[in-house]
């Protein structure tokens, strides 16, 4: 089993040679997995041929059990900086599987305002040992709660949780487009906003860091478009911005303390609605 240490130097050997786009520098396993976007691609494709720089900004985590490590970072390609969460599988110092999220926001247009990629001192805030199990039960409630968002709360939140998406704040955020976006975590889900995501489909929780109280995971979130008005808890009207077929493709991780949801980042984009994974079935 790989320590943490060997973990993070795999990453950094990896995120060397993709700064400088030459595969051939990562410690790569025969035959490895690789995707991109929810899509397999040879090593050597996609971001490996548009990376101009990389962003001082990381978010590291690993799982030396399960051969996981993880970074949640940006990437600029060109004209444009993107968030961009990196995961891989390592067996005997060797780089089994690549899966790789990033959310390119300037091509989908998305109205978040100025995004912001530094350091959140709540990620780093020292979490007591919880089994791994314990911790995916909290992070898969955050799932069960937006899934058909009905203002039920079926996770524990801190008070002061905060979620950050594609490098943008959007909780207790009062310069975001939306009003939902002024309020915290659980404030939201509390009034019903979501009740637009039908599904949230293909859940894995591939890395759970238990040292630092983190938990990486992907899925998606199905939209069927047919729901319109809607009423909030509180009796606010409220209207769907989605009224046609589509799905979101997300990386999110969760930071956990003491049974809590402290803090979230996420990274998700656009793909053809009710996408499968390639990742369904594949153990590491």
């Amino acid at each position: 089993m790989a320590s943490r240490t060997e973990l993070y130097a795999v990453l950094d050997a990896y995120l060397a040679a993709l700064a400088a786009h030459e595969p051939a520098r990562a410690p790569f396993a025969d035959g490895v997995f690789n995707t991109e976007n929810n899509v397999a691609l040879a090593v050597g494709d996609g971001l490996w041929n548009t990376i101009s720089a990389r962003h001082p900004y990381q978010l590291r985590m690993a799982e030396p059990a399960g051969g996981q490590v993880a970074v949640f970072t940006a990437v600029e390609e060109t004209d444009a900086l993107n968030p961009c969460c990196i995961r891989l599988e390592v067996k005997d110092g060797k780089i089994t599987g690549v899966e790789t999220a990033v959310a390119r926001n300037k091509d989908e247009g998305f109205p978040f305002g100025p995004q912001h990629f530094e350091d959140k001192p709540e990620m780093a805030l020292p979490a007591a040992p919880a089994p791994r199990d314990e911790l995916v039960r909290i992070a898969d409630g955050y799932f069960e709660t937006i899934e058909r968002n009905d203002g039920t709360i079926r996770t524990r939140f801190h008070p002061e949780c905060n979620r950050v998406e594609n490098g943008v704040q959007t909780t207790n955020n009062a310069d975001f487009p939306l009003p939902i976006a002024r309020l915290g975590c659980e404030e939201q889900f509390a009034l019903g906003w979501y009740r637009y995501d039908d599904d949230l489909r293909a859940r894995r929780f591939p890395l759970v860091d238990v040292e630092q109280g983190l938990v990486l995971t992907y899925g998606f979130i199905d939209h069927s478009g047919r729901i319109g008005d809607y009423t909030l808890t509180d009796g606010t009207p409220a209207s769907s911005p989605v009224r046609r077929p589509h799905s979101y493709y997300l990386a999110e991780a969760f930071k956990i303390v003491d049974g809590e949801i402290r803090q979230v980042e996420a990274n998700f984009l656009t793909v053809p609605y009710r996408m499968p994974s390639p990742w369904d079935g594949r153990t590491c």
